[in-house]
């Protein structure tokens, strides 16, 4: 089943893998990138959506670590879904960070126009998506839309995605 998932440890020199592939992992620990994880599938629902846990809800496993899911919709190839993010307990605002670097490091090398997300969690302020460059987008009752739009003109990249030029 190796042809259902592929591992890329450095986003400069796998500039086509990323490209190819249409679903991934951004796994990033203790501040720094660590890896993108290919998926043949994209992430849908978890867990803690089909069984409510609470706000404090985090993953298990190695603290300070964060997962962010993206897609890439077949129907609207110039744009990328933040999908999800999942963190363990004790993880640092730079380990996120560190995540939506890599994720427009890979926005950058898709050459696509922008990236969207529904903000579901409550922690996320509009007032801390509009410090990482977000904007509100397409307003709906129940849910709380935004958008990163590049158009061409990325954000330079400098620590931990620096490596992916």
């Amino acid at each position: 089943m190796a042809w259902l998932r592929e591992t890329i440890g450095d986003l400069g020199s796998e500039c086509d893998r990323l490209r190819a592939w249409r679903y991934g992992v951004i796994e990033t620990a203790g501040g720094q990138f660590t890896a993108v994880h290919l998926r043949a599938w994209p992430k849908l629902a978890s867990l803690p959506e089909l069984w409510p846990q609470g706000l404090k809800y985090h993953a298990k496993g190695q603290a300070d670590r964060c997962l962010l899911y993206y897609n890439q919709p077949r129907r609207m190839p110039n744009f990328l879904a933040l999908r999800y993010v999942i963190s363990t307990e004790g993880t640092s605002y730079r380990t996120f960070r560190a995540a939506l670097l890599a994720l427009d490091a890979i926005a950058e090398i898709k050459q696509t126009d922008a990236i969207v997300c529904d903000a579901a969690n409550m922690r996320l302020s509009d007032r801390l998506m509009t410090r990482l460059g977000w904007e509100p987008h397409k307003p709906q009752r129940w849910h709380r839309n935004f958008i990163r739009r590049f158009y061409g003109v990325y954000p330079s990249r400098v620590g931990v995605a620096a490596t992916a030029s």
